[in-house]
């Protein structure tokens, strides 16, 4: 595969799994919040039926902040398991998701990026004051960050990205976008027609049956090289 059209003036990013270790933080959320209800509850098992839930509340309207649908999916999640639920579980959970840290390679090759000139920016599903945490620790290098908050929807809709476009003032073709969840932001575009890189770090989510990005990565510094051989660096 090859990435086709001209160089473009913007790197937008997904950021939970992309950049930020959501799956290894979320882990490590979920093991402080239910090792505190005792029992012996299965982890992988838990964590499924609350994505479900997630994902479930982000599709609804009226639109909730991220905080909001974190919260209520959890005490939906605890409920199935017949555990207690009281706010600071979800206090726990979403102050722990600012924390969450880069994966190693990931403010290295931003500032390769960066360096490059290409402009760097964040769409994601989240609110501003949670991923403020995250952003932090990026190194100054992202220039504009845009949420489900601002765009009051969540991904896979074309909102959020319609949103983000608008805001940066470009059009889809003036930009790469570069993500790790198939059902998210790969069906985004697929839908909209964006160029767009997965990076597969592995975790066992399966890509889409019907669509195949433009480049498949298993890590972020992959890409300047992917860039360098289109003639872009």
């Amino acid at each position: 595969m090859t990435l086709p059209g001209n160089r473009p003036t913007w790197l937008t990013f997904d950021c939970y799994g992309t950049l930020i270790q959501w799956d290894e933080g979320l882990l490590a959320a979920m093991d402080a919040i239910l090792s505190a209800k005792g029992g012996d509850i299965n982890q992988s098992a838990f964590i499924a039926v609350y994505d479900r839930y997630e994902h479930e509340l982000e599709q609804q309207k009226p639109h909730r902040s991220f905080g909001q649908v974190t919260a209520l999916a959890l005490e939906l999640a605890m409920n199935e398991f017949g555990l207690p639920f009281n706010t600071a579980d979800a206090d726990l959970l979403t102050s722990s998701i600012g924390r969450m840290p880069p994966f190693p390679e990931v403010v290295e090759t931003l500032d390769k990026l960066k360096t490059a000139g290409f402009r760097l920016a964040i769409i994601s599903n989240t609110d501003d004051a949670i991923i403020a945490g995250n952003v932090a620790q990026l190194g100054g290098l992202i220039d504009r960050v845009i949420t489900a908050e601002q765009a009051e929807a969540y991904k896979p809709s074309p909102q959020i990205f319609r949103h983000a476009w608008k805001t940066l003032g470009i059009g889809m073709d003036d930009l790469v976008h570069i993500c790790a969840s198939p059902h998210l932001d790969l069906a985004a575009a697929r839908e909209l027609g964006f160029r767009a890189i997965w990076v597969d770090r592995g975790t066992g989510r399966k890509p889409l049956s019907d669509y195949r990005p433009n480049e498949i990565v298993p890590t972020l510094d992959k890409v300047p090289g992917l860039f360098a051989a289109n003639g872009w660096m």
